[in-house]
C-alpha cells in the first residue's frame, strides 16, 4: 500500500487533486490502488499532448523540406541530378508529400507566384539543356502564378520563364514566356489544365543593342525612338487552343502544399516538380 502511495504521488502534480487519499485504508484489493494511479497518469499526460506532438511535427515537417530542398540545391533544376540524386530527391519529395496526403487543396494558398527549384519534367529540362548548350540562349528564373483567390473550383496559372539572347537582350531577364491555362479542381488534389495561349512579352533590350540603334553620341532620330518603343512594348500571342481541334490539357496532381512549399507530379509521367514562394509577379 505505501508503495502504491508513493508511486501515485510522483505521477500527477501536487496541485493536482489526487484521488488516491479516497481509498479505504484498509482495501482487500491492493491492486486497485495501483491500477486507479496508472489511470491518473494517462489522464495528466493527456492534457499536454496534443500541443507538444503539434510542435513536434511542424518542426519536423520544416526539417523534412529543408532535407529536400538540400537534395535538389546542386542539380541545376534537375538538368544535370544523376540517378542516385533522383533516388535520393523522391525519397525525400515522398517523405515531405506524406504529411498533407489526403487534404483538399486549398485554394487560396495556392494562389500567388511559385519559384520552380527542381523537376524531372522532359519539356521543362529540353529548355534547360538548350541554354548549357547554346551560347546565345539563356534561361533564368521558371515560375508558377496562380490566380485563384476567393475561388472554389478553380482560376488561371501561368508558366512563366525568363530567358535572353546575349549581347542582344539583357542578361536572363531579357525577355519572358509565358504559357497560359485555366484550371479546374477535379478532385481532392488534382487540377486539370487547359492550355489557351502561349506569349512573348516584356523584351528588354541589352545597353549595346540600343546603341547600335540609337548611338549616345549622336542625335537620336523619330526612326531610331520608334524603334526602341516598339522593341519594348512588343508581345507575340499564339493561342493554343482553336475551335477546330481539341484543346491542350493535362492532369496534374498537387501532392503537397503549404504556406512556402508546392510539390506536383504531372499526372502520366510527365514529370515532378519543386517549388517555393516567390515575391508577386507583374505580368
Amino acid at each position: 500500500m505505501d508503495l502504491a502511495l508513493a508511486f501515485a504521488t510522483q505521477l500527477c502534480p501536487a496541485s493536482a487533486k489526487r484521488t488516491i487519499h479516497e481509498l479505504k485504508p484498509f482495501s482487500m484489493n491492493p491492486g486497485a490502488a495501483v491500477k486507479l494511479s496508472f489511470h491518473k497518469k494517462f489522464s495528466c499526460s493527456v492534457a499536454v499532448a496534443p500541443d507538444r506532438i503539434r510542435q513536434v511535427s511542424e518542426v519536423e515537417v520544416e526539417n523534412k523540406k529543408h532535407d529536400l530542398l538540400r537534395a535538389v540545391q546542386e542539380t541545376q533544376r534537375g538538368l544535370v541530378a544523376t540517378a542516385d540524386q533522383r533516388s535520393v530527391i523522391e525519397e525525400a519529395l515522398v517523405t515531405v508529400e506524406g504529411y498533407n496526403m489526403g487534404e483538399p487543396i486549398e485554394l487560396g494558398k495556392l494562389d500567388g507566384t511559385w519559384r520552380l527549384q527542381y523537376t524531372s519534367a522532359p519539356d521543362v529540362l529540353i529548355l534547360l539543356e538548350a541554354a548549357a548548350r547554346l551560347p546565345f540562349f539563356q534561361v533564368g528564373q521558371i515560375f508558377q502564378n496562380f490566380e485563384c483567390r476567393d475561388q472554389s473550383r478553380g482560376g488561371v496559372v501561368r508558366n512563366v520563364v525568363r530567358w535572353s539572347i546575349p549581347t542582344l537582350l539583357e542578361e536572363q531577364e531579357g525577355a519572358t514566356l509565358v504559357v497560359s491555362a485555366k484550371f479546374d479542381v477535379v478532385s481532392a488534389r488534382n487540377i486539370y489544365l487547359q492550355f489557351e495561349e502561349i506569349k512573348v512579352q516584356d523584351i528588354n533590350i541589352s545597353e549595346q543593342l540600343q546603341a547600335l540603334i540609337a548611338p549616345a553620341l549622336l542625335p537620336r532620330s523619330f526612326l531610331s525612338l520608334q524603334i526602341l518603343q516598339f522593341i519594348r512594348t512588343f508581345k507575340a500571342q499564339v493561342p493554343v487552343r482553336r475551335p477546330e481541334r481539341r484543346s491542350v490539357g493535362g492532369l496534374y496532381y498537387l501532392s503537397y502544399l503549404d504556406r512556402d512549399m508546392l510539390l506536383g507530379r504531372a499526372v502520366g509521367g510527365g514529370g515532378v516538380f519543386v517549388f517555393t514562394k516567390a515575391q508577386p509577379l507583374k505580368l
